[in-house]
């Protein structure tokens, strides 16, 4: 390779991207992430380089992966969900972008949301603070329901918060919550299992674990004749009942574009966190239908995707 086509790739700046999930299961996200940084004029191989690391459900790889991407200082490094802990936890010097559904403020990642401060912006959700309105919808589908069940990814920084807001928002509808801990997808049939009583409902929150293994769990869920409501549109695609959350599609085309400013010289302290101002409700018609479920013409009325 000619000397100057050297020089020039070790001239790119590089990007690491640090997630739990597989690589797979996040394609459409990583599709979205990579127009965000088109937008802002940088493409992959022309200039700038990303490195990928996916630590595949397993959570405790991640400081390992992490660590890698420090001492290879790359420019930026993107973190989604429990990776954003892991990379603030192995640098204070390089820019993180991350795309997270819980409260940076409350878990330490930023300052404030105008200003954060520090090495570290990206992308908030408003996934846990959708819960009470999910637990809402549920109950409309499922009026008699008085068990939900809501799968707690262990280890994850979140999940201590994410059990607060699902008991909050329960003791206002007058329903029980019943946490069960998982780790793989090996535990989801756990989640129905025989021995258990008996569950009327399912929340199921934003963890990369639930995500990877979304078409798996709506099956789970439609076998075990269990209604079932998640944060994306994508579990619904993939067989399940109901969604309503943001975009996780919209919010890694900010985590790109975000990117891209920081390449041009802008620092994450000053860049606010992104907050959604819409969000997707998706009913899957032909899983209502086997579960023996009427969804009211209001709240299909109100649905931005239906599945027949």
């Amino acid at each position: 390779m000619p000397l100057v086509v050297r020089a020039q790739q070790r001239a790119q700046p590089v990007i690491g991207f640090l997630h739990p999930a597989a690589p797979e299961s996040y394609a459409p996200y990583v599709a979205a992430f990579r127009q965000g940084l088109g937008d802002s004029g940088f493409v992959e191989g022309r200039n700038v380089a990303i490195e990928f690391r996916w630590a595949e459900d397993h959570l405790d790889r991640l400081p390992a992966l992490a660590a890698d991407l420090v001492s290879r200082r790359v420019a930026v490094i993107v973190a989604g969900g429990q990776a954003a802990y892991t990379a603030k936890a192995a640098t204070s010097m390089l820019p993180i972008v991350f795309s997270i559904g819980t409260d940076p403020i409350q878990t330490g990642l930023v300052a404030s949301f105008n200003r954060p401060g520090g090495n570290a912006t990206g992308t908030f959700q408003f996934n846990d603070s959708l819960i009470g309105k999910r637990l809402e919808m549920l109950r409309e589908l499922v009026p008699k329901a008085a068990v939900i069940a809501i799968p707690l990814a262990r280890g994850e920084v979140a999940t201590p918060n994410r059990l607060a807001a699902a008991q909050a928002a329960a003791g206002q509808l007058g329903l029980q919550i019943r946490a069960i801990d998982v780790e793989t997808q090996d535990d989801f049939e756990a989640i129905f299992a025989t021995g258990r009583e008996r569950i009327d409902g399912l929340l199921v929150p934003n963890s990369t674990v639930f995500t990877n293994g979304r078409e798996r769990l709506a099956a789970l869920a439609a076998r075990h004749s269990v209604p079932a409501i998640y944060e994306y549109r994508e579990f619904v695609t993939a067989g399940g009942l109901i969604s309503y959350g943001s975009s996780n599609s919209y919010s890694y085309r900010v985590v790109g574009n975000y990117v891209g400013r920081i390449l041009k010289g802008e620092k994450p302290a000053d860049l606010p966190v992104v907050q959604p101002t819409q969000f997707e409700l998706a009913i899957n018609l032909k899983t209502a239908k086997a579960l023996g479920l009427t969804v009211p013409a209001s709240m299909q009325q109100l649905a931005d995707e239906i599945i027949e």
